[in-house]
């Protein structure tokens, strides 16, 4: 992965080439986050939410082959203790309500509210863009919800009781061997996630061909943040996990603003799930892409990328 642009000095508000470095105030004191915007459009501007919790921005680079030629601006942006951001290793950061508020403090720097932003956030992302939007609609001028179900209980259900059931007993068995040894370390961990499941659900190709973006977000995740909050892998919710009681499904109808649900049929986040979710949401709508896994926006992108655009344009 090319890091020639990343330009971390410790200064804070570093502006140069659309790279921005974001004070963000915590519990523990202020660190920098790192951000970059791409376009300029005053009247649309998205800040997208990474997933993990733990990856980096860079698998959305997809997004340059499609939203420029839109005219819609755009922020990429690293989450704290991911990528290019500031990487604490106190674990008391990774809190939902303080990467919540961390999202805030994002937003007002960059001077984005209701008359020009939206929030869309992928998997973890858009646990936080449904958590933003049911708590400060006012403050946007639309969401899109990608590849994220609004209850993990339900996510881990989905997995337990309809996908792993199609995985190959011997391949499962010894993840969960390695998983019980918490030897999430072990090459052959990662090696049996994506042979046995990672290429049916999270991105549907071969893993040689994996972009070099999603390679560099999985290769360079906070593994201490992301088996906190999810657990060590896709296969729904860690039970210790701190997000595996997580459910807003309820709220949704708190929502306030035009939003989008993007899923996959073969997502690791049940299809139906995600349609029923815009039933919820007033001004709510989705699509799920017929060819497309979690990441959607790779392997079906011509279907993700024509829904995205449609609905921004009617913003």
């Amino acid at each position: 992965m090319n890091q020639s642009y990343y330009d971390h000095t410790g200064r804070t508000d570093v502006v140069s080439g659309g790279v921005r470095l974001i004070p963000v105030t915590t519990p523990l004191g202020t660190f920098n986050v790192w951000t970059k915007r791409v376009g300029n459009n005053p009247a649309l501007k998205v800040l997208l939410l990474h997933g993990g919790p733990g990856a980096t921005h860079d698998y959305f680079e997809a997004f340059d082959s499609f939203l420029p030629q839109a005219g819609i601006e755009y922020y990429y942006y690293d989450q704290l203790g991911s990528g290019r951001s500031d990487r604490p290793e106190d674990d008391s950061l990774w809190d939902l309500e303080r990467f919540i508020d961390e999202v805030d403090q994002v937003r007002e720097a960059l001077g984005l509210g209701p008359d020009n932003l939206v929030i869309l956030g992928h998997s973890w992302g858009g646990i936080l863009a449904m958590e933003y939007a049911i708590r400060h609609s006012d403050r946007l001028k639309g969401v899109v919800i990608s590849n994220m179900m609004s209850s993990a209980p339900a996510y881990s259900r989905y997995a337990n009781e309809v996908l792993l059931p199609a995985v190959d007993a011997d391949q499962l068995a010894e993840i969960r061997a390695i998983e019980a040894a918490r030897d999430f370390t072990n090459p052959r961990y990662m090696e049996l996630l994506v042979e046995a499941y990672y290429v049916h659900h999270i991105l549907r190709m071969p893993p040689e061909e994996w972009p070099e973006p999603v390679n560099y977000a999985f290769a360079t995740i906070n593994q201490a943040c992301y088996i906190k909050m999810q657990g060590p892998s896709e296969l729904g919710m860690w039970p210790e996990a701190t997000l595996a009681d997580w459910d807003r499904t309820e709220d949704l109808k708190d929502i306030a603003v035009p939003a989008l649900v993007l899923g996959g049929r073969y997502d690791t986040m049940d299809p139906t799930f995600l349609e029923m979710m815009a039933t919820r949401i007033p001004q709510g709508s989705s699509f799920i892409c017929p060819e497309g896994s979690h990441m959607a926006l790779y392997d079906d992108q011509e279907a993700y990328f024509g829904a995205l655009l449609g609905f921004l344009s009617g913003l």
